[in-house]
């Protein structure tokens, strides 16, 4: 059997898997499936799939995005599942309807658009597929049991789920029958711990895990879902989820002293920013978290956010615009690149030297849950930050952007890592600092994660510093948004690590109600 670990750091002598998820729930799946004879990839993919149903609104099997994986005797590679345009088939006069706006005071003011044409294909379950059939140790269908069991016996609202849906619950989820069935007792969202029961999804999940995910793409999970989506003015066609592909890609690599670093590569772009400011930091003798150090943090994410912002988010050749960002951070020079919602993340590593890091989203979530499906879909289509070009604007088939950065790391000695956050556009920084903390300056994995973070972000009025407590920000006389304590706006990094001689080790942040476990004696 699995043994499980408190919410933080836990090591356990003999463990073979180790997994940081984000949930206590969905690690203990993880080391489920990991007793069962599964490897890092196979524990990574249930962990995440279970973050993803029993997350309500903070993400859903509908969503999408990125499994990073580095075996032990090959290089590491990315397997993109990310969202995609739909409307393959579909006449032009179909394209920029069936979606509402909607303003929430989360995060400090937020407006996305939501309702069945915000429904972007989604691509988590390919990616899965793809990841399990290239590297895992289980078949499909013994990944997908404990999943399915956690769904049939019903599963608690979670605390993260139930702050995200006190500002959209009415809403983005309250609208749709099926959703508000789910969410809400006797007109009254559930609080947090309360179970949620959905039959249906556990029977589309008995479908996937039978049939494969061919299922959800080709078979009556398909067309119960594009039915649904079509009839009420969305653009998802029977045709957009029979033709798409989960992609393999060869991870991008970057260095971090004696560590060599593996994201998520183009087209995404939350894997080229990481990379490029790891790049800036490569032999810069990072101090620490004085003002010294807290300036040169502060210029590189100025540097690579502000290059994003000016270059990235519109580009019409991503591809292109990204590798333009990584020529000019390799020459070390920050200076030539100054300008004027929601996901969840696994990490796993064995004691075999692999590792896996697994990142979903579903956007803010679209409120959509086809009827006799049980699944909520995302809203990719109408996250306003990730679609400046437009509401609809892309060609059915293309990449939509993302944030998402799923990060594995070996040393020469064979040690591996496992590492990634949620926090749309936090989720680069979370990251860095946390590497910053371990790698650079030799940090505990646990205090690594917990540290105080900051974050440059920028506003209508221009950029500012987000910052935690315990960071004297204030010194560097920059403009700054101080928070009053940590908060899960700076994300929840989860990370796992092996050492050869050691004992497997793992880390998840108390920003987010995250949990650890371990399997396979």
């Amino acid at each position: 059997m699995g043994r499980s670990g408190p919410t933080g750091y836990s090591a356990a002598t003999m463990s073979r898997i180790v997994v940081a998820a984000a949930s206590q729930l969905a690690a203990d799946v993880g080391g489920l499936v990991a007793a069962a004879g599964g490897n890092a990839v196979d524990a990574a993919i249930a962990s995440t799939l279970v973050a993803m149903i029993t997350e309500p609104g903070v993400c859903a099997l509908g969503g999408g995005g990125y499994v990073t994986v580095w075996p032990r005797e090959s290089d590491p590679v990315t397997f993109d599942g990310y969202m995609e345009m739909p409307g393959r088939r579909l006449t032009a006069d179909r394209f920029g309807g069936g979606g509402f706006d909607v303003t929430m005071e989360y995060g400090g003011g937020v407006t996305t658009t939501v309702g069945h044409g915000s429904v972007a294909t989604p691509g988590a379950l390919a990616a899965f597929a793809m990841a399990s059939q290239r590297f895992g140790a289980l078949p499909w269908r013994e990944i997908l049991g404990p999943v399915i069991e956690v769904v049939r016996r019903g599963f608690p609202l979670s605390q993260a789920s139930r702050l995200y849906l006190e500002f959209s619950g009415e809403s983005v989820f309250g609208w749709e029958p099926g959703s508000r069935a789910a969410l809400f007792r006797d007109g009254d969202l559930l609080g947090p711990g309360d179970l949620i029961l959905i039959p249906e999804l556990a029977d589309s999940l008995d479908s996937i895990a039978e049939e494969g995910v061919s299922s959800f793409y080709e078979g009556d999970v398909a067309r119960l879902i594009s039915d649904d989506i079509v009839e009420h003015g969305g653009i998802l066609t029977r045709a957009d989820l029979a033709a798409y592909r989960a992609i393999e890609r060869p991870a991008l690599h970057s260095e971090l002293d004696d560590w060599e670093v593996a994201t998520n590569p183009a087209p995404a772009i939350g894997g080229a920013s990481l990379a490029a400011m790891l790049f800036l930091l490569e032999g810069s003798g990072f101090p620490g978290w004085n003002l010294e150090g807290m300036h040169h943090l502060v210029r590189t994410q100025q540097a690579v956010l502000g290059y994003r912002r000016e270059f990235l988010d519109t580009s019409v050749d991503r591809p292109q615009a990204i590798s333009r960002l990584l020529d000019l951070a390799h020459t070390g020079d920050w200076r030539r690149l100054l300008t004027s919602p929601s996901t969840v993340h696994t990490s796993a590593v064995d004691a075999g030297g692999s590792a896996c890091s697994v990142t979903m989203s579903a956007g803010y979530g679209s409120g959509v849950m086809p009827p006799g499906t049980g699944i909520w879909m995302n809203n990719s289509l109408g996250e306003l930050e990730l679609n400046q070009l437009g509401f609809h604007a892309l060609a059915p088939g293309d990449r939509l952007v993302s944030n998402m950065a799923p990060t594995v790391g070996r040393r020469g000695d064979g040690a591996v890592l496992a590492i990634g956050s949620p926090g749309a556009d936090r989720i680069t920084t979370a990251i860095l600092s946390t590497l910053l903390n371990l790698i650079h300056l030799g940090m505990p994995l646990d205090a690594s994660v917990q540290h105080p973070r900051l974050h440059v972000e920028y506003t209508d009025t221009g950029g500012r510093i987000a910052y935690e407590p315990g960071l004297d920000v204030a010194r560097l006389g920059l403009v700054s948004r101080p928070f009053d304590s940590t908060d899960m706006f700076f994300g929840g990094v989860g990370a796992a690590l092996f050492e050869p001689g050691k004992d497997l080790i793992a880390a998840a942040d108390h920003r987010r109600t995250g949990g650890v476990a371990f399997g396979g004696y």
